[in-house]
């Protein structure tokens, strides 16, 4: 027998237009990581109007902490409180959209659909403080900076989860080509690890005539380039998902001059962190093979700061969830076997230190995240809103 969807609750359903709204104006107000203040204080204001017994402000920079406490919630107990988070900033890029409600705010969009994670939140915020039908604490999580910024260890750093302690860590995120109302989930890795990394070429510059006398590191780089790719191809177990892109090459001023430097930048993507470490110490012993082939100086850099962990989804968390979903959704609409993908999310930060489970949620037939002229779909919102709202009621049952 099919499995029919648990209908979305009226009072959620009533809210869409109103939530759409919201979105809107988030969309046309767009900020980037740690300047999300407008953000921000539109959030704590809700939030306070919802009657939340508590907002909090300024956490990790700009981000927002909403408590709410169902029957017999006590502050400061771990095991009877849940997070579920959303992110708030938005990309540094023009959008190209055309929409009533296109960014106002030149080279900044939201083209990954962190309006809608916001919107979605608040609305769960808006409804679970309207039935308070759940008991313990639950926090809402409105996080700073994910695009590039690390966000969420900015807020784990200033003390989150000693300030907001819970037993779990929730996330979600809209994806482009799955239809509005399926939703995605499975345990182990949804997103793999990713940083960046700089690779500077020192050499000796001279004149395009005499090569002999200067020492190139445009040809190193050239060699650099091709030799990487032996990194993933001949010294990486061909069972791991491995991405090694080099996408910035800058060198050169001058049709007749060999330059002094050069600089290669780029990604590596995988699941596995000590596979991610195998990778890095190869890339160095081609850095140094090169250098000394060539007479010069290499020097690789790797963004340490930036690196995102892969976001591994806990096995028990995320048999709650599978079971919460299957319950909201219809036969067809829930996949457990959704392929993760290479891209990274911060959210990993909290699956390092928390049982979490990050889901995906469709946004329909639109542009991809990250395109100018994406949108995010606010016929999602309901659907979203309604996960938050089972989600909680299931996890803290009264």
């Amino acid at each position: 027998m099919a499995r029919d969807a648990a209908p979305i609750p009226n009072s959620i359903q009533a809210m869409s237009a109103e939530m759409a709204e919201w979105r809107q104006d988030f969309h046309a107000h767009p900020e980037l990581g740690y300047q999300e203040h407008r953000t921000a204080s539109v959030i704590a204001e809700k939030l306070r109007a919802f009657g939340l017994d508590r907002v909090e402000t300024g956490i990790g920079g700009t981000g927002v902490i909403g408590v709410l406490h169902g029957e017999g919630g006590v502050p400061g107990s771990e095991e009877n409180a849940i997070m579920i988070r959303a992110d708030m900033d938005a990309l540094p890029m023009s959008e190209e959209t055309g929409l009533a409600y296109a960014s106002q705010n030149d080279g900044r969009m939201h083209a990954c659909g962190h309006d809608g994670h916001t919107t979605m939140l608040l609305g769960a915020a808006r409804h679970l403080a309207e039935t308070r039908n759940f008991k313990g604490t639950l926090y809402f999580c409105f996080q700073p900076a994910e695009e590039g910024g690390a966000g969420a260890r900015a807020m784990i750093e200033d003390g989150l989860f000693e300030r907001f302690p819970c037993r779990a860590v929730f996330g979600l995120h809209n994806w482009p080509s799955l239809p509005v109302g399926q939703f995605a989930v499975k345990a182990g890795p949804m997103l793999a690890g990713a940083d960046e990394f700089r690779i500077t070429i020192k050499g000796r510059g001279g004149h395009a005539a005499k090569p002999d006398k200067a020492r190139d590191p445009i040809l190193a780089g050239a060699q650099l380039v091709s030799a990487m790719q032996s990194v993933i191809a001949r010294f990486t177990d061909p069972l791991q998902s491995v991405v090694l892109s080099i996408t910035q090459f800058h060198a050169g001023s001058a049709f007749n001059v060999i330059p002094e430097e050069a600089q290669l930048a780029g990604t590596v993507r995988c699941f596995d962190e000590a596979t991610h470490t195998n990778v890095y110490d190869h890339m160095q012993r081609i850095c140094d093979g090169i250098a000394a082939a060539y007479d010069l100086e290499i020097v690789l850099n790797r963004g340490a700061q930036k690196y995102y962990p892969p976001t591994l989804n806990d096995t028990a968390v995320s048999e709650q969830v599978r079971s919460v979903l299957e319950e909201i959704t219809g036969e067809g609409m829930l996949h457990t076997d959704f392929p993760p993908t290479m891209g990274a999310e911060d959210f990993a930060f909290y699956s390092r230190l928390k049982p979490s489970c990050f889901v995906f949620t469709g946004n329909g037939d639109t542009a991809s995240l990250h395109n100018p002229k994406y949108d995010f779909n606010d016929e999602v919102l309901p659907h979203g809103t309604a996960y938050w709202a089972r989600l909680v009621e299931t996890l803290l049952p009264r």
